[in-house]
């Protein structure tokens, strides 16, 4: 096959050009229809459109680009399923109800959307790029290649497995409020952060190879190196953006302030590692040092109730508690008195 030029000999404008448009297509429908369901649908599926569309560009099928593009159309469309199947059943995403009625705000989740996907998306991209594959490829089954493929598969289990076990464990009424502490949670707060994590960064393990092999030199080889950006952008956005950060201390003051399960999930984020998977009763131990620097719960993710806690609303509900126990406890007393002397 022929290769495609198209802009540039990176597929950077183009594929830029496709997310945008791709974004503001269902930007479109979510914000007419006030309709949430499209949302994180948009975003998985514009992964594989554009690995579909630069390996077909690219006119070569070299097998590390073949693999490669299908590791993260396998990422991108099982996520989107997955997220789709989720709304779906929830019937509306809360993280849209201070902006769905306001264009600008609404817009600039949007934009940052087109950000994440591009961006992720780079190691794929330039590696189909026809500035990659007019230079001869190593054969597919280095060292780093075997790395690559172990890692995304150990992390797409964990991802998908792990998303699959928070959802069964929330859907049961019975766990309603409960900390969820079954299966890969048990080694992780957030398995499926660590999963989507290396599963990126094995991707662009393997995509470099031709640059670590010394198969390509000079500016494709910094531009192969540059796609770094990919899987270190994904994990500054799940630890500092849009991931721990809105999970972690909100959620534990959310907790304590209204005491739903405050204890069992105090105990459960001693013992377990915010996401690097460890064994629980060797993490608790440790020196909060190693906690804070290795295991990377850094202060910003941790709950201390007398600096972050709203007091007068935990004095609301104690308040609150005792009128029920007095009530309960009269009413324990009266049923114990003979009939006419209630």
């Amino acid at each position: 096959m022929a290769v495609i030029h198209a802009l540039d000999d990176y597929y950077l404008a183009i594929t830029l050009l496709i997310t945008i448009g791709y974004q503001l297509f269902f930007f479109t429908i979510a914000f007419s229809l006030k309709f949430d369901k499209l949302t994180d649908f948009a975003g998985g599926t514009n992964f594989v459109w554009l690995a579909i569309i630069t390996l077909a560009f690219s006119g070569h099928h070299n097998p590390r680009q073949v693999v490669c593009s299908l590791f993260i159309m396998l990422w991108g469309a099982r996520l989107s399923g997955f997220l789709l199947f989720r709304i779906i059943k929830t019937g509306k995403d809360d993280r849209f109800d201070d902006m769905r009625d306001k264009f600008f705000s609404f817009l600039g989740f949007w934009v940052f959307q087109m950000v994440w996907v591009w961006t992720v998306s780079l190691p794929v991209t330039v590696l189909n790029s026809p500035n990659v594959t007019k230079s001869k490829q190593p054969d597919f089954g280095t060292g780093r290649d075997i790395a690559g493929v172990i890692l995304f598969a150990i992390g797409f289990i964990l991802e998908s497995v792990s998303d699959i076990q928070k959802y069964l464990f929330r859907s049961n009424p019975v766990n309603k409020g409960k900390v969820c502490d079954v299966g890969f949670f048990t080694w992780s707060r957030h398995p499926n952060y660590f999963g989507e994590i290396i599963m990126h960064f094995s991707i662009f393990m393997i995509a470099i190879s031709p640059a670590a092999y010394g198969y390509v030199t000079g500016q494709t080889y910094n531009a192969l190196y540059t796609t770094i950006l990919g899987p270190f952008f994904l994990t500054l956005l799940l630890m500092f953006v849009s991931g721990l950060t809105l999970q972690e201390r909100p959620g534990a003051k959310k907790r304590y302030e209204s005491g739903n399960h405050w204890e069992s999930f105090s105990q459960y984020t001693k013992r377990t590692s915010i996401l690097i998977p460890f064994p629980p009763h060797l993490y608790e131990p440790l020196p909060t040092i190693l906690k804070r620097t290795i295991f990377l719960e850094f202060p910003i993710y941790v709950f201390d109730p007398a600096k972050h806690a709203d007091q007068s609303k935990v004095r609301g509900r104690e308040a609150e508690e005792g009128r029920h126990e007095g009530q309960e406890a009269g009413q324990e007393s009266n049923e114990g008195l003979p009939n006419g002397q209630h």
